[in-house]
This record gives structure tokens, C-alpha cells and sequence, in this order.
């Protein structure tokens, strides 16, 4: 199903309209690897898509022992790819279970890490994973100039992904999420860290969104007006400057950047610019995410009335 059309239905899988992608998912789930092996070593040369295609597939691979198969029987760098990604879930979702296995399955995944970037020293997808791991042990690296809380985090790691590539999407997102506050961090960190990030990336790149996630994070429905947040001039011309300088470059994009046009859509939305908003829900076409609608209540409810809101199909509509 193309993006931009609708047929009634939202399709939640991350794959979205990554064919390929989509079809190695279908067999991690069933035991195979080939085609897994195929879509990461074709994305070698694309960071943006390695980090994506190797993130769905270790959250299909995790509940499995494919990870580890595939290493053992044809040992290699996407194979190692893999199980640093899959070695990072366990370890995350131990950490967020309150797991005490959390510490051995960590230094597995630093391991696994570690062996990946060895393999492909270029790729900077293992060092992203590396990062992500960072909110377990907590590095207390200087900030450098430029920010006005100055918080302490994984500084030295991140700016060595940006030497690999200086404007790494995941990377930006696992930086960021390091200091939210369920994480140990602080409001006044994660709102000073996305504000640094974003204005130092292109007008046209995607980053920019990074206050928006953090507006998101912060969310707090029993505050007061709480829901009337992004109707301040501030959060509205972010979301507009997103809208006319990003959503542009949607065209000479490979798939459908989901989880990015569900931020800017709802971003729009609750500032009631609904002819905005309608024109990115309509770019989504038929694919979903769970963020950021899971922060505000069910997710399909929210994007049903913020899709409704804005005079396009929902299901069951007819």
C-alpha cells in the first residue's frame, strides 16, 4: 500500500513501506536470515537506513535465537549488526522491567557492540547502539559551551558518532533521551539539549523536530491548560518551520519517515492548524506509530480524532 493513499485501515508495522524491509521481517519471524542479511549489507552506504532496518529487525529478532544463529553459522558484519542491536533490546527492556539481570545483559551488548564497530569502523549504526546503552551507566561527560544547564551525559560517545556522520537521526533521538527524566535526567536538561541540537542542524533537516519530542516527554496532563501548550507562539512557529522547510524533503526520501510526520502532524494539530496538519497525515498515508499519541492516552483513539479533526478518513468510517 502506497503512503499517501488510505484504505481504512492504519498500518501499524515500522517497516511501513519499506517493502524489502518488510519481507525480511517475515522471515526473522519465521527463522530465516538471508533476506535480513540482503537489506542491511544493501544499506552500508546509507546510515539512515541501516539504523532503521537493523532497529526493526532486532525488535522482531529479540524474542528469538536467530540473533545469535546467524552469528555462530555465517559470521559477518551485518550479522554482528544484528546481534548488537537485539543485545541492546534485552538489555533496555531488562533496564526498564527493573530487571536485576539488566547489569550481565548490558555488558553483553557492550561486547556486541564493540565486535560490530570492529567489523565496519565506518558505520556508526554500533556506536548508536553504544549510546543507547549509555542511560543504564549513566557517563558524566562535560557539556561543552553553549548551554545554559550545562548537563553532564555521554558527550565523548556522541561526538564521535558525529565525526562518523554529523547529522545521525537515531543518534539525535538516543542523545535526547538520555536526559528525560525517567531516565535520571531533568526537565531543564532534555529541553536545553533538544534546543542545542536542533538549532544547530539545516533548516530542512528532521532534527529540527527534537524540541517537539521533548515538549511530548514532558507532557503532563494534570497540569493546567496543559493540552494548550502548543498553541503558544513559540511551539507554533517550530512546528510551522518544520512544516514548510522539512516536509518538502519528503520527496526524495526512500520510505515513509513515520515516526517523524506523526510528530509534526500532532505538533499541528494541537496547535489548531489543521490545513497543516491534514497535508502531513495525508503524506503518512495508511502508516502509523504508537508516538507520540501513547503519551496523550490510546494511541489509535488520538490519531482517529486528530485524523477526524482534520476531515480525513478514519476507519470504520463506512
Amino acid at each position: 500500500m502506497a503512503a499517501g493513499s488510505f484504505e481504512g485501515q492504519y498500518v501499524w508495522s515500522p517497516a511501513a513501506d519499506d517493502r524489502a524491509l518488510a519481507r525480511a521481517c517475515m522471515d526473522v519471524r519465521t527463522g530465516r536470515y538471508l533476506s535480513a542479511h540482503e537489506v542491511l549489507k544493501e544499506s552500508r552506504e546509507d546510515f539512515e537506513v541501516r539504523a532503521h532496518r537493523s532497529l526493526v529487525l532486532a525488535s522482531v529478532a529479540a524474542d528469538s535465537d536467530l540473533a545469535e544463529r546467524w552469528l555462530a553459522e555465517e559470521p559477518g558484519p551485518e550479522a554482528a549488526l544484528l546481534w548488537a542491536r537485539v543485545a541492546m533490546l534485552r538489555a533496555l527492556r531488562m533496564a526498564d522491567a527493573g530487571d536485576r539481570r539488566q547489569g550481565a545483559l548490558a555488558r553483553i551488548a557492550q561486547s556486541a557492540c564493540e565486535r560490530a564497530a570492529k567489523l565496519l569502523p565506518k558505520d556508526p549504526t554500533p556506536w548508536v547502539a553504544q549510546l543507547a546503552l549509555t542511560r543504564l551507566d549513566r557517563p558524566q561527560d562535560p557539556a561543552p559551551k553553549g548551554l545554559l544547564t550545562a548537563p553532564a551525559g555521554p558527550w565523548y560517545l556522541f561526538a564521535h558518532i558525529l565525526r562518523l556522520d554529523p547529522w545521525h537521526r537515531e543518534a539525535h533521538h538516543r542523545f535526547l533521551s538520555f536526559f528525560f527524566t525517567r531516565y535520571g535526567g531533568s526537565s531543564g536538561a532534555s529541553w536545553d539539549v533538544a534546543a542545542f541540537l536542533s538549532q544547530r542542524a539545516p533548516a530542512t533537516s528532521p532534527l529540527r523536530l527534537l524540541p517537539l519530542v521533548a515538549l511530548v516527554e514532558d507532557y503532563n496532563p494534570s497540569e493546567l491548560l496543559a493540552d494548550r501548550t502548543w498553541e503558544q507562539p513559540q511551539w507554533i512557529a517550530t512546528a510551522m518551520g518544520i512544516y514548510r522547510n522539512w516536509l518538502p524533503q519528503m520527496a526524495g526520501y526512500r520510505f515513509t519517515p513515520v515516526l517523524d510526520l506523526a510528530y509534526l502532524a500532532h505538533a499541528l494539530f494541537m496547535a489548531k492548524r489543521e490545513f497543516e496538519a491534514r497535508e502531513v497525515f495525508t503524506a503518512m498515508g495508511p502508516y502509523a506509530s504508537r508516538m507520540p499519541w501513547s503519551a496523550f492516552g490510546d494511541p489509535e483513539e488520538q490519531l482517529t480524532r486528530a485524523r477526524r479533526s482534520c476531515g480525513l478518513p478514519v476507519p470504520h468510517d463506512g
